[in-house]
């Protein structure tokens, strides 16, 4: 459902926008945490424990920890989520959504196009934060939206159709949520 800026210039917005950024480089790095893992069980299953029990627990434990750490985070940012709707924007990372950030409009002032977000500007890929510049969720180099928050902080995040975001956003910060019903109405 991503629309763009030409597609919808003079009319109302979708009542929900998604779009979604993905970083097909992050599977090398999910690779490299997989050997790890994989050379620390290697290690433990074929050692002679010749050089002593403490510098094979250290080696296994070593190996196995680097590969799992470097294994989920990875791939908790190989791609992320975008959802538009009339109450907030929601940002799910990786293939279970977490880490999740939900904002809802009641805290944003603007939205701003990003045309080109990069992970050197923000150190990095990944759920970001700086004190300069706000927080970002960055999973690759390219276009991405700015979110201006009442609090003076911005909410970056890289995500194909950001211009499209953007005009969804702005659309909904001008007309008022609906109200909620009650649960159990």
């Amino acid at each position: 459902m991503r629309q763009s800026r030409r597609q919808h210039a003079g009319g109302p917005q979708p009542a929900v926008w998604t779009g979604r950024a993905t970083n097909r480089f992050q599977w090398i790095a999910a690779l490299a945490g997989a050997a790890f893992m994989a050379l620390g069980i290697t290690i433990a299953v074929e050692s002679a424990w010749t050089s002593g029990i403490l510098a094979l627990v250290m080696a296994v434990v070593g190996c196995v920890a680097a590969g799992l750490l470097v294994l989920f985070g990875t791939l908790a940012f190989v791609h992320v989520e975008v959802r538009v709707d009339d109450r907030a924007m929601e940002v799910r990372c990786g293939h279970i959504g977490v880490p999740r950030r939900t904002i809802p409009f009641t805290e944003v002032l603007d939205a701003d196009y990003a045309p080109t977000v990069t992970p050197r500007h923000w150190g990095g890929w990944g759920y970001r934060w700086r004190p300069d510049r706000g927080t970002a969720v960055v999973v690759r180099r390219g276009e991405g939206l700015v979110l201006r928050l009442a609090d003076g902080r911005t909410f970056t995040v890289t995500v194909d159709g950001a211009e499209g975001a953007v005009d969804s956003i702005r659309d909904h910060l001008r007309r008022p949520a609906p109200p909620q019903t009650p649960a159990g109405a």
